[in-house]
């Protein structure tokens, strides 16, 4: 019997010291099984649409580069793409799913600033880093600066709206009033809350460039028949349309083509930048000005030609859209920032974001602090080795032909045969 007690004795005392070798060699693996888990990142945007798609294809693009050298810290990136059919209801749901069962880190995208701003208090509930790389709303970055401590986890990889209409002003001051002589101008803008800022910008400084602002027009984006407004267009005598269109972008361009308007369609047009747009359009398009953060390869920055190339050989597409380049430089900026503090932790994640400072692809990718009214904005500035930058193009022949800055211009503007000389 003691023999039998003794037997039991051992046997116990033989299983937990292989427990507590076990358990021991659990905890000694457990930095190389962590490092083996992908790095997980969400992607949401609208994926029927042209912007919500490069989004889409830029994020990939990124982490297929990412993980050919390497990954990020040692770790595969692992990206998660969710539809948000431009409706916040879908946005959160696929939000909280990304988080809570997919186990995304950080979450990039958006194109919608309505959407976004639903998103803001979303990323506040589930404490997840998010940079925003469509929407153009300054309120993203207002919030922040107003309750950091609630919405610190949102970031702006996009400059705002306020500013992108400073930079349109630049563009069709040194292109179309000092180079061609024009002097009246019209706004033409969708109803929506990214337009509210540039309608703002634009009243202010469409005078301080010498034109007369003769009329404001403001529509639905459902709207499908543009003829009454392209009437007013011109009936007020105005010669350019600063545009802010986003949402819709094939309609307004067909119907002002068709229509034979008598203005230059510039400004900003947030689908113009695709190169799809001018089969979407049929042609249509030549002739529209635009901005964006890169076109036809010109090296805004030293990385702005490789990105061009691999997203043309990837996706068989000569111009990303804007938010492709926004897009492509927030994945990096989440590389940096989980490199810098090798960690994924929303807390030192955010601190890492928050210190950036590289060149990405639209210029150095770096954020304004605290004290700014942008805060967590991505700092811009019209020379691309200060901040975010921006290039214009004309559409001319089926190309984008940038036009401005001067040192990096293509081409000349060419003006359309329906649109009067000054």
């Amino acid at each position: 019997m003691f023999s039998l007690i003794g037997s039991r004795i051992q046997r116990s005392s033989l299983a937990i010291a292989v427990a507590a070798m076990a358990l021991t060699l659990g905890f000694a693996a457990s930095p190389n099984a962590q490092a083996a888990t992908p790095i997980r990142i969400g992607v949401l945007a609208p994926a029927a649409h042209i912007d919500g798609k490069a989004i889409f294809n830029a994020a990939k693009l990124a982490a297929s580069e990412m993980n050919a050298a390497g990954g990020i810290d040692g770790r595969q990136v692992k990206v998660y793409t969710y539809d948000d059919k431009f409706s916040a209801a879908d946005a959160a749901r696929a939000f909280q799913r990304a988080v809570t069962q997919d186990h995304v880190v950080a979450m990039v995208g958006i194109f919608t600033s309505e959407v976004a701003l639903a998103m803001e208090p979303w990323a506040a509930r589930l404490k997840t880093p998010l940079i925003v790389t469509g929407a153009a709303t300054p309120k993203l970055e207002e919030n922040v600066h107003a309750n950091y401590n609630r919405y610190k986890y949102v970031f702006h990889g996009y400059t705002n709206s306020t500013v992108i209409a400073k930079e349109a002003c630049l563009t069709t001051k040194d292109t179309l009033v000092d180079q061609l002589g024009y002097k009246k101008a019209v706004i033409f803008s969708e109803n929506a809350d990214w337009t509210k800022a540039v309608d703002a910008e634009y009243k202010k400084c469409i005078p301080q460039m010498g034109m007369k602002l003769v009329k404001t027009i403001n529509f639905s984006p459902s709207t499908s028949d543009f003829s009454p407004l392209y009437n007013e267009v011109e009936n007020s005598g105005a010669r350019i349309i600063m545009a802010a269109i986003a949402h819709v972008g094939v309609k307004p361009v067909v119907q002002w083509r068709q229509s034979e308007v008598p203005a230059i369609f510039a400004g900003i047009n947030g689908q113009a930048g695709a190169s799809v747009f001018w089969d979407a359009t049929n042609g249509a398009t030549d002739g529209v000005i635009t901005g964006n953060l890169g076109a036809n390869g010109v090296p805004l920055t030293p990385k702005s030609p490789a990105f061009y190339k691999a997203y043309k050989k990837r996706y068989n597409i000569t111009e990303p859209a804007y938010d492709a380049y926004t897009t492509y430089d927030a994945m990096y900026t989440l590389k940096h920032a989980i490199e810098d503090t090798h960690s994924t932790k929303a807390d030192e994640l955010i601190k890492g974001i928050e210190n950036v400072n590289f060149t990405g692809v639209t210029g150095r990718i770096h954020y304004y602090g605290r004290d700014n009214k942008w805060t967590h904005g991505v700092v811009y500035s019209p020379n691309p080795k200060l901040g975010q930058s921006f290039v214009a193009f004309q559409w001319q022949n089926g190309k984008q032909v940038v036009i401005w800055p001067k040192h990096l211009a293509q081409g000349k503007v060419e003006v359309p045969s329906f649109v009067p000389k000054p």
